[in-house]
């Protein structure tokens, strides 16, 4: 019984010890946040929100690039960009873009394993408000090898 009451107390601790460790990354990431606000607000904008790749054999692998702008007033930084599947990964820059300047985004996908129509997006994390964008998306139409 002694053994049950240590491990619960134990379990609890840790648990404790990990919340509040993110409690602190959640207010510094809160304060960086307000303290870029007063430097203005960066906007990412997309030349074009989809690319369709047309038809692609399966296992190919296509690549992609989103030219962006900062159309905001603050210098915009990407801190993070994801796809709804692992087979497509996106490449975006790590330096911050000032207002008015342009980059890209360059989007793999990798078509092993897949057939028929697909559609991948991207999500963007940045310092932008919301943090959280919704970024471009691929499509195409996964045709098997012929034997």
């Amino acid at each position: 019984m002694k053994k049950i009451f240590f491990y619960l107390i134990a379990g609890s601790l840790l648990a404790g010890a990990c919340n509040s460790s993110d409690a602190g990354k959640n207010a510094a990431t809160a304060t960086s946040a307000a303290s870029d606000s007063s430097k203005g607000t960066p906007v990412i904008a997309f030349e074009e929100m989809v690319h369709n790749f047309g038809n692609i054999t399966e296992g190919e692998r296509v690549e992609y690039s989103f030219k962006f702008t900062n159309t905001g007033n603050g210098d915009l930084l990407i801190t993070d960009a994801t796809s709804s599947c692992g087979c497509t990964v996106p490449d975006w820059p790590k330096e911050p873009i000032k207002p008015g300047k342009s980059s890209y985004i360059k989007v793999v996908f990798n078509s092993a394993g897949k057939d028929g129509y697909t559609e991948k997006e991207i999500i963007i994390r940045a310092n932008t408000n919301p943090e959280q964008v919704q970024g471009p998306k691929i499509q195409c139409t996964i045709m098997k090898q012929k034997a």
